[in-house]
C-alpha cells in the first residue's frame, strides 16, 4: 500500500484513504472533502500515524514498529494517565518509586529513560537536570487525543533521545463539534472530574477551538516497604493533579492556517525518604507546560511547509525536613525552547520527501538544597531531510540528519528502511539506524557530581519483521539488535564519599517482540509479548531493571448496551541492585453500560487480585482498587 499523497488521482479508495488521512491533519479543503466522500461510503481505513517517517501514512505503511493508541481506546481502556496506557503495549516497562505522583521510569525495547523521546504536539519534553527521567507521572489522559508509539531507532527523524523509540501525544484540536464531562470515584478516597468542549465556527468551519479542564485526587496509599526502609514514614501519600490544554486555529486563507496550542498540567505529591524520621513528611509539586503557536502553509498543490515556535517547561519544587546545611526547599527547571520549520513534498504519486530545521535552546536552573545551586543553557541546531515511497512492491524509507552542540562534535545520524509485499497480506521488512543522546545539562554541571567532559551516548541497531494484514487484523513481529557506546553511568567512590557521571557503560539488546490486534466477531483482542536479552556489557549482567519477558493481553466484549474489558499485564523477573524482584501479572476488569444516547457508567477493577509486587526495591505497587464513574456527551 502507497504513502498517502497530497492529491487525489483517482477515484479509489486507496486514494480516497490517503486523502482522509491527511485531512485528518488540517490540510486543504479538499482533502477535507474527500474525508466526507469515505465516510459516506462507509470505508473503514487503517489507522494513520505521522511519526514513523515525519509524513502522514497508513499504519499498515509503516516500516517501523508502529503502535497509534486513538480515542476510542482511551476511553475503553479506563486508564488515568499515561503511564497505565503505555503499559499495555508491547516493548514498554516502567518503575515506580512511590504511589501515584512519585518518579516513573520508563523503559522501552530495555532502552533508559533518558534514550526514549517523549513529545507533545511535536514539541520534545526534553528534561535538563540530573534526575535522569522526565515526568511521566504527572501525564493525566483527560486532554489527550491519541498517542503514536513508534519502537527503535529514530534519532535520524527526532535527533537525541530517540535510540529506544519516541512516544508522541496529540492532544485534542477541535476537529469536530462536541463536549464530554466526566465525574469518577473510588479507593483510597480517589475522585476525578473533567470536562472537554470543542466547535469550529465561521465560514465551512474556517475556526476551531477546543478547551478541557480536569481535576484528579486521591489519599493514596504508603508505597514505601516499612519493612525494607524502616525508617521512613509509613503514612498514606496523596496525590492531587489539575490539567487543561487549550486548541486554537483559524484558516486565515485557502491552504492557510495559523494556530495555538498549550496544556498544563500540575500535580502535588507526598513521599517519603527512606533517610528520614518515621514522623518527617515531605511534599513536592510538579508542573509541566507546552505552549506552540504554528502556521501550516499549503505553498503549492504537492508542498505543505509548517513553522511552529513552542516552550516546553518541567518545575519540580520540594519541601522537607531541614537537611545539614539548613535547607529544606529545592528547585528544578528544566525549559526547552524549539523552533521547527518542517516542509512535506510530494513528488508524485509514489515519492513524498520531508526536510526542514530545528533549533532546541535548551536550559536548567537548579537549587537542590544540597549547595547544588547553578544556571546552565546551551543551543542545539539540527538539520534534516528524509524520502519515503515505493518500487513496485518494494517501500524505502531513508532519513538523514545532523546536530550541532555548542562544545561537543557535530553528530550525523541516518536510518534506511525497507519493506518488500510478499502478497496484499504479507510484508517483510528490515531497517538499519544510527542514533546518539546528549548528556542533560545536570550530568554536566550539577556541582559535586558532574561531568563536563561527558560524550554523548552513540547507538546502532538493526531491525528484521514480518507483517501480516487483513480486514481488522494486525500481526507483526520484529526482531531487534541495539548496541549502545559511551552510556552514562552514576560512578560511586566508597573511599571519597563521592561520585560522578561517567561514560564507562556499554550495553547491548537482542530481542523479539510479537504484537497482534483483531476483532473476533463483536470481540476486540491486543496482545503482545517481548522476549529480550538487555545486557550491560561492562559487567556482562542483566541490565539494571530489566525484565527479559513482558507480555500483554487486552480484551473487550460489546454485549447489548454493555461492553466488557479485560486487561492482564506481565513483567518478568530483574534485579534492582543487589535485589531480587519477582515477576509479576496484573489484572484488571472494566464494564460501561450505555444508559442513554449521552449518557454511560463505568466501572473498573485494578489489580483484580491484589498482586504483592515491586518495580523498585524498597516500594510496593499499587494495591487492589475499585472505581466507578458516568460519562455525559450531549448532543450538538
Amino acid at each position: 500500500m502507497k504513502n498517502c499523497q497530497f492529491t487525489l488521482r483517482s477515484p479509489s479508495a486507496l486514494s480516497l484513504a490517503c486523502a482522509a488521512a491527511l485531512a485528518s491533519f488540517s490540510l486543504n479543503a479538499a482533502q477535507a472533502q474527500a474525508l466526507a466522500q469515505v465516510q459516506a461510503r462507509g470505508v473503514e481505513l487503517p489507522a494513520v500515524v505521522v511519526t514513523a517517517a515525519n509524513t502522514a501514512q497508513l499504519i499498515t505503511d509503516a516500516l517501523p514498529h508502529t503502535t497509534v493508541i486513538n480515542q476510542t481506546d482511551i476511553v475503553r481502556s479506563q486508564a488515568i494517565d499515561l503511564t497505565t496506557l503505555l503499559a499495555r503495549e508491547s516493548g514498554f516497562q516502567f518503575t515506580h518509586s512511590g504511589g501515584r505522583g512519585l518518579t516513573t521510569g520508563v523503559s522501552l525495547r530495555g532502552a533508559a529513560t533518558l534514550q526514549v523521546l517523549l513529545m507533545v504536539d511535536g514539541v520534545p519534553l526534553t528534561k535538563q537536570d540530573a534526575s535522569g527521567g522526565m515526568s511521566y507521572e504527572h501525564l493525566m489522559l483527560d486532554q489527550i487525543d491519541r498517542v503514536e508509539i513508534v519502537r527503535g531507532n529514530v534519532s535520524a527523524i527526532y535527533g537525541s533521545g530517540a535510540i529506544g523509540g519516541v512516544i508522541q501525544i496529540f492532544t485534542k484540536s477541535g476537529s469536530k463539534p462536541g463536549a464530554s464531562v466526566t465525574a469518577e470515584a473510588g479507593s483510597r478516597g480517589s475522585y476525578k472530574v473533567s470536562g472537554n468542549i470543542s466547535n469550529r465556527f465561521g465560514v465551512d468551519g474556517a475556526s476551531k477551538l477546543a478547551f478541557g479542564y480536569a481535576n484528579t485526587k486521591t489519599k493514596g496509599f504508603s508505597a514505601v516497604n516499612t519493612q525494607q526502609n524502616p525508617g521512613a514514614n509509613p503514612d498514606d501519600d496523596g496525590y492531587t493533579n489539575q490539567n487543561w490544554s487549550l486548541a486554537v486555529s483559524h484558516v486565515i486563507a485557502k491552504g492557510h492556517t495559523l494556530g495555538l496550542k498549550t496544556t498544563h498540567s500540575k500535580g502535588k505529591f507526598d513521599f517519603d525518604n527512606q533517610f528520614d524520621a518515621p514522623s518527617d513528611i515531605h511534599k513536592g509539586q510538579t508542573k509541566l507546560d507546552t505552549t506552540s503557536v504554528f502556521t501550516e502553509n499549503q505553498i503549492t498543490q504537492n508542498w505543505l511547509s509548517k513553522l511552529s515556535i513552542a516552550q516546553s517547561t518541567d518545575l519540580n519544587t520540594n519541601q522537607g525536613p531541614v537537611n545539614y546545611l539548613g535547607n529544606a526547599n529545592s528547585a528544578f527547571e528544566s525549559k526547552n525552547k524549539t523552533l521547527l520549520w518542517n516542509n512535506t513534498i510530494a513528488i508524485n504519486t509514489d515519492w513524498t520527501v520531508t526536510a526542514g530545521l530545528e533549533q532546541q535552546q535548551q536550559a536548567a536552573q537548579v537549587d537542590d538544597s544540597y549547595g547544588g545551586l547553578y544556571t546552565k543553557k546551551r543551543t542545539v541546531n539540527a538539520l534534516f531531510a528524509g524520502a519515503l515511497g515505493q518500487l513496485g512492491a518494494s517501500t524505502l524509507q531513508i532519513n538523514a540528519r545532523r546536530d550541532s552542540t555548542s562544545g561537543i562534535n557535530a553528530k550525523s545520524t541516518a536510518y534506511l528502511g525497507y519493506g518488500y509485499a510478499i502478497n496484499p497480506n504479507w510484508k517483510l521488512t528490515a531497517s538499519a539506524s544510527t542514533a546518539f543522546n546528549l548528556a542533560p545539562l545536570g550530568y554536566l554541571f550539577a556541582p559535586g557530581f558532574g561531568n563536563p567532559l561527558l560524550l554523548p551516548e552513540t547507538a546502532k541497531s538493526k531491525e528484521l519483521g514480518l507483517q501480516y494484514t487483513a480486514g481488522k487484523t494486525l500481526l507483526r513481529g520484529t526482531y531487534f539488535s541495539t548496541r549502545t557506546d559511551n552510556q552514562f553511568e552514576y560512578v560511586y567512590n566508597p573511599d571519597t564519599f563521592s561520585g560522578a557521571f561517567q561514560n564507562i557503560k556499554k550495553t547491548k539488546n537482542d530481542g523479539l517482540e510479537i504484537s497482534y490486534a483483531t476483532q473476533l466477531g463483536l470481540t476486540d483482542i491486543k496482545a503482545s509479548v517481548t522476549s529480550q536479552n538487555p545486557e550491560n556489557v561492562t559487567t556482562g549482567k542483566t541490565s539494571n531493571r530489566r525484565a527479559k519477558t513482558l507480555a500483554a493481553l487486552s480484551v473487550s466484549q460489546p454485549m447489548g448496551a454493555w461492553r466488557l474489558g479485560a486487561d492482564a499485564r506481565f513483567t518478568g523477573a530483574v534485579m534492582d541492585g543487589s535485589k531480587a524482584l519477582d515477576s509479576h501479572t496484573l489484572l484488571d476488569l472494566s464494564a460501561r453500560y450505555t444508559l442513554s444516547n449521552t449518557l454511560s457508567g463505568y466501572a473498573r477493577v485494578e489489580n483484580l487480585a491484589n498482586a504483592k509486587y515491586q518495580t523498585v526495591y524498597g516500594y510496593n505497587g499499587t494495591p487492589r482498587g475499585v472505581f466507578v464513574g458516568l460519562n455525559w456527551q450531549p448532543s450538538f
